[in-house]
Parts: structure tokens; sequence; C-alpha cells
């Protein structure tokens, strides 16, 4: 739930009695937590509930303003910070934030940084979250500075429901490009959003394997598809250059499920290249080979079983628990579990998938993690 304007100013004016405040925020005790805030704060007494629950998240600067909807659509700010080093790569000396929220996007950012936003709470939020005076209220439709580029976010859910059309975000992208013609712009969607249209750069970013989102940049940041996957301090890109892709083959010693963003933005093939692996069947996105690639894990191979014969054959391998991996194929991996009634005392991991017309349960090892005892010899 929003704040309004002086809900804000009380929080930012309070942050030393906020910071010191312990509490248990578990679902048992929320009620005495509240009831806490209340006798301490009065008034103000839900919004400082609904700022220590925003912030438990972990998700942002431990000592930001948010609530719990701006945190929750906060971008990660790993993937605002290659995005910016990225437009700084490009020659780009400032942005302007069109929908800035809470102002993530221009944290620590080496661009000169911009931020306006409809919601004046939003807009008093990051400007104490930035200590800038760079960010105003304004309209996303309007023409309001003179930054090289303009970056987007528009609404992704409309009636609880995720858009993925482009002509149904919040406001339209066809009416956020239109407004904006003439100016370079990078807007943020939804990884599944339909992005075959864009005539640009496409980037699909994940964080620790989970996809995070996509963004569309006009055609003179280039044009094609990147994944843009970070672990940690590292940044993997990878793009659609790669001209000699691999076809479908047998399966080998290892199989991988390959990050999200690679999926994400269509570069199964590309990262089989890159990586010297194949696809196990050409519409599914599992990739098999001889090795796991670096930072990243797999499946010891050990046999296909057909569905009907899963349940014995895990128990002829005395198996106990379960990773279950879906794809191409409608199974519910708890009812399968439930349905295998594992009483073994081994683990193991199966790929439910489809190759040719055929569904089939592929048996593996645990997930393992890349290293050189991992390469088949």
């Amino acid at each position: 739930m929003s704040y309004t304007p002086a809900e804000v100013s009380f929080l930012a004016e309070h942050q030393e009695e906020i910071a010191s405040l312990d509490l248990s925020l578990t679902k048992s005790s929320r009620l005495k937590d509240t009831e806490i805030l209340k006798e301490k704060f009065g008034e103000f007494g839900r919004a400082v509930m609904e700022l220590v629950t925003a912030r438990s998240s972990g998700k942002l600067p431990s000592g930001w303003l948010m609530d719990a909807d701006s945190a929750q659509q906060a971008t990660p700010v790993e993937v605002a910070a290659y995005r910016a080093a990225f437009l700084a790569e490009q020659g780009v000396g400032s942005v302007h934030d069109i929908t800035c929220s809470i102002g993530t996007e221009g944290y620590n950012s080496p661009l000169e940084y911009f931020g306006s936003d409809l919601d004046e709470s939003r807009v008093k939020m990051a400007r104490y979250n930035l200590s800038s005076a760079k960010i105003f209220r304004a309209d996303a439709l309007t023409t309001t500075t003179t930054a090289e580029v303009l970056l987007a976010d528009p609404a992704r859910r409309a009636g609880g429901r995720r858009i993925t059309r482009p002509e149904d975000l919040v406001p339209p992208l066809s009416e956020v490009v239109a407004k904006h013609r003439g100016k370079e712009l990078a807007i943020k969607c939804a990884p599944g959003l339909d992005f075959s249209e864009w005539s640009g750069l496409v980037t699909v970013a994940s964080v620790e394997g989970a996809v995070k989102e996509a963004c569309l940049y006009t055609p003179g940041f280039g044009t094609g598809r990147r994944a843009v996957m970070i672990r940690g301090h590292k940044v993997d890109v990878l793009d659609d250059q790669e001209s000699n892709l691999p076809e479908a083959g047998d399966i080998g010693s290892y199989l991988i499920d390959p990050d999200g963003a690679i999926v994400r933005a269509g570069l199964v093939q590309h990262y089989a290249a890159r990586e010297g692996l194949h696809q196990i069947d050409p519409r599914i996105a599992y990739l098999t080979g001889e090795r796991i690639p670096e930072g990243t894990s797999g499946f010891p191979f050990i046999e296909k079983v057909p569905l009907k014969r899963l349940k014995s054959v895990l128990k002829s391998y005395d198996a106990g628990s379960l990773e279950i991996l879906v794809r191409g194929v409608e199974v519910d991996p708890d009812q399968l579990r439930k349905k295998m009634k594992l009483k073994g005392k081994k683990p193991f991991a199966v790929i439910i998938t489809r190759i040719g017309s055929q569904g089939i349960a592929l048996l593996c090892k645990p997930r393992v993690s890349s290293s050189e005892d991992n390469y088949a010899t």
C-alpha cells in the first residue's frame, strides 16, 4: 500500500528510530508488531510497518524509502547497473527515467540521471533515496528534458493480470515511442512480452538464474537479441551473431537447462554453439554435451525412461528424493512426485520433456556444478 506525501516526509525524518526497531516480522508476530508501531508512532504506525516489511526483502539498499509495491516492482540494482554501464559504453552521458518510481535506475549511476514520475509520493522517495534534486513530478508522455536517452517502464499488469502484448502496456509501447519520436529510448518490459516486431536491440536479463526483465532499445543502440546473465559480480553477455548453429542430436554425458535469459531471448542455439553443446530436440531448450559450461550446473545423464515406467525404474534405483524439471509436456512436478511414492535413500533428478512426438523422462544423477571434475572422458 502506497504512502501519502505526509507519510513519506515522516518516514524520512524518523530514520534513526525506524532503523533501531527490533521486530520479529513473522506472520505470527504481525499483529503484535503492528500494535508496537502504532503505540510508538501513532497514525504513522501503518507507514512504518509498510516500510520495515518492504525493506526486509533485502532487494534494495537498506536505508531506502520504499513501500511493498515499489520494492516488488523495482528493477534489481544489478540490472540497472548493467544498463547504465552499457549506455555509458555507447557514449551516452545523460538519461531521463520518465517512470522513475523510487529511483533504482539512478543508484550509483555513472550517467547524469534525471527522474520523473506521476506519483508524488514516489518522487519524494526517489529524491530521498538518491539525495538528488533532479527528480520531479511529470507525466511519462510529456517532453520534460533534454537528456540524451529516455528510460521508461510502462505498467506490466492490468486488472491483476500480467500483460503480454506491447499494445496493452500502460502507457502502450507504441504511444511511448510516438510521444518521444526522435529520442533514443530504453523501454523496460516483462520478459514474457512478445517483442518479435521490435526493430531495435532487445536484451533479456537474469540475476542468479532468475529472469528479471526485457529491455527494448531503439535502433540507435543496435539490433538483434542479447541475453545478459548476472551472477555475483560477473556479467555474461550472449548475442545472436553466431551463424554456425548446431543441429539437435543424441543425448551426451550431461543435460543442461540453460539460463532463462537465454531461452527468453531465443538464443538457445547460439549458447549451444558457444559452449560446444547441442539441443536434444529442435523445439526444446534443453541442451546436452560432454561438459557443463563454467558457472552453471547440469545433470549427469543415466537413461531415457518411458513415462509409464518411471515409477518402477525409480524404485529399482532406490530413489528417495527427486528434482523434477518439465518442458514441452503438461506435467505437474508436485503431483508427479506424489505419484512416484519414493521410499528409497538416493537422490536423483528427472527431466520430463518431449523428443520428437514422444513424451519422455530423462533420468539423471543429482545436479552438479561445473568444474573440471565434471568433464566426461
